[in-house]
């Protein structure tokens, strides 16, 4: 059967590959390239997506980018009508680095149901994001606050703070159980302006059964 993306579901890009890794929300590839550059695995292929076509624009034209071990496309995980350029469970690893904070908490569920579909069993999903109280959190004014820990940036991207409680229940909630689930408080210094930032990010691993 063909899919959305006029791929046969046994004959999709990187269908040979023996790992497949999907990063959401690639940006320019600032993560995707370097997985490319130091790991010659002829059976690796990476899917990169980003709901911004500039972004993905930068990514196809960037001289790492090759076509053979790597697929970008624009997509945004919020819509359910979308379809990915691969079937549901054929992916080794999802990265989440930043970007489930920027959805609109009441489509975040659903979002990662999505992904769990689309993992193999044994399958993961990786993500870093802000946790709550951050100094980001912290220095937001009065009128930034949508809803409840969900603020709007002045370039207007937005941005949720979460707690592990949240995001235990929202992989949970997928099917997926949980194998790291941390806390990352660090100390940042501005030595030129004389500033200290204290910054909470939440690490976390969960693995589809």
């Amino acid at each position: 059967m063909d899919n959305a993306h006029g791929h046969h579901d046994d004959h999709f890009p990187g269908y040979r590959a023996s790992q497949r890794m999907l990063e959401v929300g690639c940006g320019v590839g600032n993560t995707v390239f370097p997985i490319l550059r130091t790991n010659d695995d002829d059976g690796l292929f990476v899917y990169c997506c980003d709901f911004s076509r500039n972004a993905i624009e930068l990514v196809t034209s960037h001289a790492d980018y090759d076509e053979t071990r790597c697929l970008g496309f624009v997509h945004d995980i919020t819509d359910e009508g979308a379809t990915f350029p691969f079937p549901e469970n054929s992916l080794d690893v999802v990265i989440l680095i930043f970007v489930l904070s920027a959805i609109d908490p009441g489509k975040m569920s659903a979002a990662v149901r999505r992904l769990a579909r689309h993992l193999k069993p044994g399958g993961c999903i990786l993500l870093r994001d802000y946790g709550r109280y951050d100094m980001a959190q912290l220095r937001f004014k009065k009128g930034r606050c949508l809803t409840e820990n969900f603020y709007a940036r002045g370039d207007g991207t937005r941005c949720y703070f979460f707690t592990q409680e949240e995001l235990r229940i929202l992989f949970n909630g997928a099917g997926l159980v949980e194998e790291l689930n941390l806390v990352d408080r660090r100390l940042q210094v501005n030595r030129g302006r004389q500033l200290k930032m204290y910054r909470v990010w939440i690490q976390c691993k969960y693995r589809k059964l």
